[in-house]
């Protein structure tokens, strides 16, 4: 078998031009098939479908992720796809096999010691720290998506009425409540900062940046990084984290799953009931931490 990946791996270098590691991923699954076959006493052109089934259960049982077993299929079934069209096997063992389905991770949320040290990283005796006071407050006081933050125009948000407009990826409005300390900080922002940022009064975004443009998701991600430095927040931060932790502290504290589901702009609810495993596992965590006595 030695011989026929070596060919197989030469097909991909002349003829698709793959990148060294990815070789060397092809290579490394196909060499574990060849110890799997060798170890059954089979060769390669004796592979059939319940073989290449019971490779994948034994990469199962050594307890390899998802990923690593989604991988693996996708080798094999290049490589007998390969050896197919040389006309050197008559049937490819690998057909309509599913590949497993992958494991859905919970998401990350921060904790409300995080959360709380994050928004209070930037300097309000700053312009843009300001304006980063008022983004952070109200992309965790509404859970709106940050591409929906950037989008937001000065007239979606109403401080008198608290709340704000925005239309997600499905373009259907929504108008969502916020609290008192979100409105307090884009008051501050609207009064005093986001003039002087300004380059031209017909701008209608409500969040600018240095050169008085609308501010993009890229940008708005290098300064929530910035301030997840700042407060020493360890884990990975990504772009739903707030809204993450938004809805997760929201049904922690009571809130209905409909509303939240509302607010997110879930299509379907089964979306948003992912953050009641996280509240319930939250809850779980915090009784075992006051009753087990080697907590």
């Amino acid at each position: 078998m030695d011989n026929l990946i070596e060919q197989f791996i030469q097909y991909l270098t002349v003829e698709r031009g793959l990148s060294t590691n990815t070789l060397a991923s092809y290579q490394r699954d196909l060499h574990g098939l060849a110890v799997f076959l060798d170890q059954s006493g089979l060769h390669v052109h004796q592979g059939t479908r319940s073989t290449i089934i019971a490779f994948l259960a034994y990469l199962q049982k050594e307890g390899r992720a998802t990923a690593t077993i989604s991988r693996n299929l996708a080798s094999l079934r290049a490589f007998y796809g390969y050896l197919l069209r040389s006309g050197q096997i008559d049937r490819d063992p690998t057909v309509n096999l599913e590949s497993p389905k992958p494991e859905k991770k919970l998401p990350t949320i921060l904790t409300i010691a995080e959360i709380n040290a994050l928004l209070d990283g930037p300097s309000l005796s700053t312009t843009t720290g300001l304006r980063d006071k008022a983004m952070l407050e109200l992309l965790y006081a509404s859970g709106i998506r940050v591409s929906e933050l950037v989008s937001l125009n000065v007239d979606d948000i109403q401080l008198s009425l608290a709340y704000l407009r925005c239309s997600g990826s499905t373009s259907r409005e929504r108008v969502i409540p916020i609290g008192e300390t979100a409105i307090l900080y884009v008051k501050q922002y609207l009064e005093c900062c986001r003039h002087k940022l300004l380059k031209h009064e017909h701008e209608q975004a409500l969040f600018v940046n240095h050169l008085g443009q609308r501010l993009s998701r890229q940008g708005f991600w290098k300064i929530i990084k910035k301030y997840a430095v700042l407060a020493n927040i360890r884990v990975e931060i990504t772009p739903h984290t707030l809204r993450h932790s938004f809805a997760t502290h929201m049904l922690e504290n009571g809130a209905d799953l409909r509303s939240v589901q509302e607010m997110l702009g879930h299509a379907d609810i089964s979306t948003t009931q992912v953050y009641t495993q996280l509240t319930k596992s939250h809850r779980l965590k915090d009784v075992y931490a006051k009753a087990h006595p080697r907590a």
